[in-house]
């Protein structure tokens, strides 16, 4: 009974992780897919960085990501290696099953042999039919031998797909084994390219510590941007602000008392405004890249560069994320609204649409082909992407997303 109870647990246990473990691992091949790729894509971008005599944070921020990728992509085959191991060791539990259930099979194969042994003959065949009390007796007994012919037979066909399953279950396992060692093999590959890249990040830093006053320079350039970035798309906002209250006279300024936080200014949106604002909450995590081809540069929020032991680190903060791609490229609307601005920050234009309460911003654009006021559908060319400050050959767009005056990464709104 304990066999038995303890062979349909293992049975169960296997078909039960089997399905969870496909569909996990299913998403982590996907996820070393997009690594991958994004991987390609920085060593692409740094490739061009590199060839230039300039050093520049621009080559150290590609590097530091594609560190970060690499450090999740030897994370990502450990898991996947968790996985094999456990395949590895539920098959082996399956296998442990089939073989009881194969011995238990052939044991109870080898009673009935040793039973029709002893009771062979016609003779006792035939004795055991006619010393049935009645004809109907003896019918019974005649159907009772063909069941159990029957019966030996099934045994014998049971025992012969056991002997099947066990071998496919070897076979898979052995499929298993060489996964794992494709996996390791794989890992050892990307550890010693990670430990190439930090030898390469150190050789950067180097070169680039030897000219620090620049880095300065050229980092309090792009944080004076940044803020003046910022100030323009929160006036911006400010202004979008006051002319809905001025629409909606009646509206309270602020969160009612009791709210997360009393102190944000509140927004009475109409009805086709609140529509939108929902459905653009809704699609967090779903929306589409403003560029067709790209990858982030610079993430959300605050990043810092340190070049020496003792040194203070160069801080600044990113207020959206900051994209590479192709020199004049097409930079497209995220989310349908209606365009609240287009203006100059620099030499370069952004342009700031409005979802409801949400505000995106694409700056760094040469040009723009929407004018304010105008409503945009989702997918449609706001305008054109401008050079990278660091290196003209190449596109640079800013992404920014507001809750009303607040940032939000736009990772977590993107789509992966």
């Amino acid at each position: 009974m304990q066999k038995i109870t303890y062979c349909s647990l293992v049975f169960f246990l296997f078909f039960s992780f089997s399905a969870s473990a496909q569909d996990e691992k299913e998403k982590i091949e996907q996820e070393r897919k997009e690594l991958q790729k994004e991987i390609r894509e920085i060593e692409n971008q740094y490739s061009k960085l590199k060839g230039q005599t300039k050093q520049s944070l621009s080559q150290l921020n590609l590097i530091q990501r594609k560190l970060n990728l690499q450090n999740k992509y030897v994370s990502n085959i450990s898991k996947e290696l968790r996985y094999i191991n456990d395949d590895i060791y539920m098959s082996n539990l399956e296998i442990y099953r089939l073989e009881r259930q194969l011995d238990t099979l052939k044991a109870q194969y080898a009673k009935s042999i040793v039973y029709s042994y002893k009771n062979r003959g016609t003779y006792n065949f035939l004795n055991f039919i006619f010393s049935a009390n009645g004809f109907n007796a003896a019918l019974k007994r005649i159907a009772y031998l063909k069941s159990y012919r029957s019966y030996r037979e099934q045994q014998v066909r049971n025992i012969l797909e056991t002997r099947k399953k066990i071998e496919q279950r070897k076979i898979e396992m052995l499929t298993k084994k060489e996964e794992k060692n494709e996996a390791l093999e794989n890992q050892s590959k990307q550890v010693k390219e990670l430990q190439n890249t930090k030898k390469e990040q150190s050789n950067v830093v180097a070169k680039l510590r030897e000219k620090e006053k620049d880095l300065k320079k050229e980092l309090d350039a792009k944080k004076k941007r940044d803020r003046d970035l910022s100030n323009q798309i929160a006036a911006i906002v400010k202004r979008e602000m006051d002319k809905i209250k001025n629409q909606n006279p009646g509206a309270n300024p602020r969160i009612t008392e009791g709210s997360a936080n009393p102190s944000r200014p509140y927004i009475n949106l109409n009805a086709a405004d609140e529509a939108l604002n929902a459905d653009f909450e809704k699609n967090k995590g779903k929306l589409p890249w403003p560029v067709d081809n790209g990858f982030t540069k610079l993430k959300f929020g605050k990043y810092e560069y340190k070049l020496s032991e003792g040194s203070k680190p160069l801080v600044g903060v990113n207020p959206g994320i900051t994209i590479t791609t192709p020199k004049g490229s097409s930079v497209k609307a995220i989310f349908a609204g209606e365009v609240s601005s287009v203006s100059r920050v620099g030499d370069v234009v952004m342009v700031v649409i409005r979802h409801g309460k949400y505000f995106t911003a694409y700056s760094n654009l040469s040009s723009a082909s929407v004018s304010r006021g105008a409503k945009v559908v989702k997918g449609q060319e706001i305008g054109k992407a401008a050079a990278d400050d660091n290196d003209d050959r190449e596109g640079m767009v800013d992404l920014i997303i507001m809750e009303v005056d607040k940032e939000l990464n736009p990772e977590l709104w993107l789509r992966k």
